[in-house]
C-alpha cells in the first residue's frame, strides 16, 4: 500500500542539507530553520541535497517545505514490548509521573532506543510549516556575524519577526512535548523550546555568539524531523531493533513542565572542548564516505563505494565510544540521554549498511544532528 508522506517529513534521498544526511560538521553561521523540508522528487537529488541551502558558516541558504509524494510507508511492529523498542521494558511508576499526569513520558525511565512510533510527529508538522513561512522574510539570508548595533531598520524588523515566529513555535510545541511517550523525544522538544526562546530573547542586543542559540534549536528540530522520517519511511522499524540496547540509566533528569523548558547547558561543561575535537576528527576521517551520494542503494555501490562504506564502520564505532564516554562524564542526565540517542541511531545505521537503502540515511542524520546540537550548545556558552 502506498501513502503520501506526512508534510515536513524527510524523504529517503534528496533530503540532505549541504552537510549531508551523513553530515559534514558545519561551523556556526547563517541558518534557515531545519524544519524546512525539500519537495520530494521522483529522482533523488545528490547527497548534500540542493533542497536545503541553509548555511552554518556564512553560506547563504534557502530551503523549501516538503509536500506529499507517493511513497511506501513501513510501520513499526505493533507487537513490540514498549514504546520505541521491541525490547523495551514497561515503565515503572515514578514521582515524575504522579506530579505530571499530563506528560506521557513522565514514567519513561528505561534505556534510550531508536524510536519506532511516536504520536507527536504528526502534531509538529503544521507548526513546522508555519514557522518556515514566517521566517522567509529575509532573515534566512541574514549575516549572523553582524551585531544588532549595525542593523538597518529593515534587518532589525526581519530579526524581530523571526524572533516572534521562534517564540510562537516554541509555545505551540509544548503539547507535542507532552504527547510523546519517549523521554528523549520530549527532551529534544524541550531543547528546541528553550533555545528558540533564548534566541528570541537575544535579538534586542544580538551578538554573533547568539547565533549558536538558533543553531541548537535548528539541530533539535532537524533531529525531530529525521526521527519522524525514519518512522514514516520504515528505516526505524527495520534497523532500530538490531542496535544493541544501552544499559538502563542510573538516573534520569527530573520531569518538568515543557512550558518551563531549560537549556541543555546553563554553564560551560568540562566535556565541551573534547566534544568539539572528537567531532572534528570524525568528520575529517569520514570525508570520503560523506561524499558518496546517499541516494544510491547499497546493491548499486561500486567496489570503491563499498570499500569506503566498509572503512567508515570503525570510524563510526570509535565515535560512538568517544561520545558515550563524554556523555557519562558530563554529569548531565539530559546530555547523556541525547548522546545515547545519537549512538543508537548511528549504530542502527551501521546495522543497515550491508543492505543499505536511501531511507536509512535518516538514521545517521539523526545521529549527526544530535551531536551537532551538543556542540552548538557548548559554543553558545562562549
Amino acid at each position: 500500500m502506498t501513502l503520501p508522506p506526512p508534510p515536513g517529513s524527510v524523504p529517503p534521498g534528496g533530503s540532505q542539507p549541504p552537510y549531508g544526511g551523513q553530515g559534514e560538521y558545519p561551523s556556526v553561521g547563517n541558518q534557515s530553520p531545519a524544519w524546512q523540508q525539500p519537495v520530494p522528487v521522483p529522482a533523488p537529488t545528490r547527497k548534500g541535497g540542493s533542497g536545503w541551502k541553509w548555511a552554518l558558516g556564512g553560506i547563504a541558504i534557502l530551503s523549501i517545505i516538503g509536500v506529499t509524494a507517493a511513497v511506501t510507508l513501513s510501520v513499526a511492529n505493533k507487537g513490540d514490548g514498549g514504546p520505541g523498542s521491541p525490547t523495551a521494558t514497561p515503565p515503572t511508576a515514578t514521582a515524575g509521573g504522579a506530579m505530571h499526569p499530563d506528560i506521557a513520558s513522565a514514567n519513561d525511565t528505561g534505556p534510550v532506543r531508536v524510536i519506532l512510533e511516536d504520536p507527536s510527529c504528526k502534531t509538529r508538522y503544521p507548526i513546522a510549516s508555519t514557522l518556515d513561512s514566517r521566517t522567509r522574510n529575509g532573515w534566512e539570508q541574514r549575516d549572523p556575524v553582524m551585531p544588532a548595533t549595525d542593523w538597518t531598520p529593515e534587518v532589525r524588523a526581519q530579526y524581530q519577526a523571526a524572533a516572534q515566529a521562534f517564540r510562537d513555535a516554541a509555545d505551540q510545541l509544548i503539547p507535542s512535548a507532552k504527547l510523546t511517550p519517549h523521554r528523549v523525544m520530549r527532551e529534544l522538544y524541550e531543547q528546541f523550546i528553550a533555545y528558540a526562546r533564548a534566541y528570541a530573547d537575544s535579538i534586542p542586543s544580538y551578538r554573533p555568539i547568539d547565533n549558536n542559540l538558533a543553531a541548537v534549536a535548528i539541530q533539535a528540530s532537524d533531529a525531530l524531523s529525521r526521527i519522524c522520517a525514519a518512522i514514516d519511511y520504515g528505516s526505524a522499524a527495520a534497523r532500530g531493533p538490531l542496535a544493541p540496547a544501552p544499559p538502563v540509566p542510573s538516573e534520569v533528569a527530573p520531569v518538568r513542565d515543557p512550558a518551563d523548558a531549560q537549556k541543555l547547558l546553563s554553564e560551560p561543561n568540562p566535556v565541551c572542548p573534547e566534544w568539539n575535537s572528537v567531532l572534528e576528527q570524525y568528520f575529517a576521517n569520514s570525508k570520503s564516505w560523506n561524499e558518496i551520494n546517499p541516494d544510491i542503494p547499497g546493491a548499486e555501490w561500486s567496489p570503491e563505494q563499498r570499500r569506503i562504506n566498509d572503512d567508515v564502520v570503525p570510524v563510526m564505532k570509535l565515535l560512538n565510544t568517544q561520545l558515550s564516554a563524554l556523555g557519562r562524564d558530563s554529569g548531565s542526565p539530559t546530555l547523556r540521554d541525547l548522546v545515547d540517542l545519537s549512538v543508537q541511531y548511528r549504530q542502527a545505521y551501521l546495522e543497515a549498511l550491508p543492505t543499505y537503502t536511501p531511507a536509512d540515511d535518516n538514521l545517521v542524520g539523526v545521529a549527526t544532528r544530535i551531536a551537532n546540537l551538543v556542540n552548538f550548545a557548548c559554543k553558545a556558552m562562549g
